[in-house]
């Protein structure tokens, strides 16, 4: 089974966060970094990793996701 990542986000003065997924974390955070993440994320400029999980099968993630998002 495919392993999968949850992470959250936010930026340097911690006023916004996001919640993202994704199957590979490494590549995600520097993609965020370089301002290549998601359109919200580039916005609110957020690049600092707070907390993630490591999960395993991709569906479970992104259940993981959800449960976090509500």
């Amino acid at each position: 089974m495919k392993e999968g990542f949850v992470y959250i986000l936010s930026n340097k003065n911690r006023t916004t966060t996001y919640i993202g997924v994704t199957n590979d974390l490494e590549r995600r955070i520097v993609e965020h970094k370089s301002g290549r993440g998601s359109i919200f994320a580039n916005k609110y400029n957020l690049t600092d990793l707070l907390y993630y999980e490591r999960i395993n099968g991709m569906q479970n993630a992104i259940n993981r996701e959800k449960q976090l998002k509500n």
